[in-house]
């Protein structure tokens, strides 16, 4: 029962995030005072957290081990290569050894990404939801418990990685054909995530952008490359080339095709 209403609000958000779809949307968000070309630039790399699952014809999903297994290490290639090219100090993750209690700790600040994550696309990315006490700032931490990693891996952020994928089956196929002969929509598979880059100093998220796509399959390399950039190719700059409008300043993206932005480094 848990795991059903964990699927139904990830499904969700997934339909709010489609909606913003049809106008001008603000994609990624960065903390008041971030400014990564003067900030330091040795960047922890987290475990990413992806999970790629068959949509069946009820609508709900069932995870795949070797789905997620390739999807995992297509993302991390495709975002380590990526992040290469920038300049960054990269470092790895490496969980403590020997140590069950803080073994316990990351799991649990993993976790705690995720639900911070699905919090802000809740009560950020949609107006009605938004929270008043934030004052229409971006104001979000995961608190002390990451500002432990600085020390640990002598780093000043740490980039978090969400990412979902699904893919429907031949139940769900049939649903999606049935429901287009009857003229109501039926959700098929669904490509989203986000990623968050934590100021190890403080614990607060100091830039957050998401995406979402019905395209794309992250078990095949070619497709994992795109989606940790969140970038919107061929979109590279303001009122750049094929209708899009990209403002890199204030992260407004007016494209109809699919949530996209940029990386926190290429913020200029």
């Amino acid at each position: 029962m848990g795991r059903t209403l964990r699927t139904f609000r990830w499904i969700f958000l997934l339909m709010c995030l489609g909606a913003l779809t049809s106008g001008c949307v603000k994609t990624f968000h960065v903390a008041e005072g971030f400014n990564p070309a003067k900030n330091q630039r040795r960047v922890l790399i987290m475990p990413s957290d992806v999970e790629l699952s068959a949509l069946t014809a009820a609508g709900l999903t069932e995870p795949r081990a070797d789905w997620t297994a390739a999807g995992k290490s297509n993302v991390d290639t495709a975002l380590g290569n990526y992040l290469n090219k920038k300049g960054l100090v990269l470092k790895q993750y490496a969980g403590p050894t020997g140590n069950t209690q803080l073994s316990r700790q990351d799991t649990q600040l993993f976790k705690l990404h995720s639900a911070v994550g699905k919090s802000i696309l809740l009560h950020k990315y949609i107006e009605p939801l938004q929270l008043p006490s934030k004052k229409g700032a971006f104001d979000w931490t995961l608190g002390d418990a990451a500002t432990r990693l600085r020390e640990q891996h002598d780093a000043d952020y740490a980039l978090f990685i969400y990412m979902r994928d699904s893919f429907a089956t031949g139940g769900r196929a049939a649903v999606i054909l049935v429901g287009a002969i009857l003229g109501v929509g039926v959700q098929g598979g669904q490509q989203a995530g986000f990623a968050s880059l934590v100021d190890l100093r403080t614990g607060s998220i100091a830039w957050f952008n998401v995406m979402q796509s019905g395209t794309g399959d992250l078990r095949e390399a070619d497709s994992a490359d795109s989606a940790p950039r969140c970038r919107p190719p061929p979109c590279i700059s303001p009122a750049g080339p094929g209708g899009c409008d990209v403002d890199a300043t204030s992260g407004t993206v007016c494209d109809r095709r699919t949530l996209s932005t940029t990386t926190p480094f290429d913020i200029r």
